[in-house]
């Protein structure tokens, strides 16, 4: 190349294009660094539990949970203990729950008999998934937890 003129930009290499400034140690160490965060990057997300997924994909499949609004799932396997979603707790209560999924439930009182009947729904529901995460070989028990990204999903903000 002679002195004084500058490549045309179509014949530069990426590196040229993108770190046109830096010595070459200054492109090295950039490159490894850059390596270095997209490996972890990978690594977690291609490390989900494996077996987690293997578990809400049975939750999915069956046919009594299916087509409920909520979807039950396992967050997490913590020592043969499954730590699952669920829309209601101690803090949250069913009604803040039925009221969401159910539209034509919000302005039902507590004492009304359809709202005494999705309650039975939910206990129903809730049940079966358990049932079928605990008939898992390496599952010991469920542990509940209160699932504020569904509420969150649905627009509604839980403070407790």
């Amino acid at each position: 190349m002679l002195a004084g003129l500058e490549m045309p930009w179509e014949h530069r290499t990426s590196a040229q294009l993108l770190l046109p400034c830096m010595d070459s140690f200054s492109k090295r160490y950039l490159m490894v660094l850059g390596s270095i965060v997209t490996a972890v990057i990978l690594y977690v997300v291609l490390s989900g539990d494996e077996r987690v997924y293997q578990i809400n994909a049975l939750l999915a499949e069956d046919l009594e949970l299916r087509d409920y609004p909520y979807t039950f799932r396992v967050f997490r396997l913590e020592e043969g203990i499954a730590v699952m979603g669920s829309p209601r707790s101690a803090e949250v209560p069913a009604m803040r729950f039925l009221r969401t999924a159910f539209p034509e439930l919000s302005r039902t009182a507590v004492d009304d008999p359809s709202m005494f009947a999705a309650q039975q729904i939910l206990a129903e529901k809730q049940s079966r998934a358990m049932e079928l995460v605990e008939s898992q070989s390496d599952v010991i028990a469920v542990r509940w937890e209160i699932d504020e990204r569904w509420f969150n999903e649905h627009g509604v903000f839980l403070n407790y």
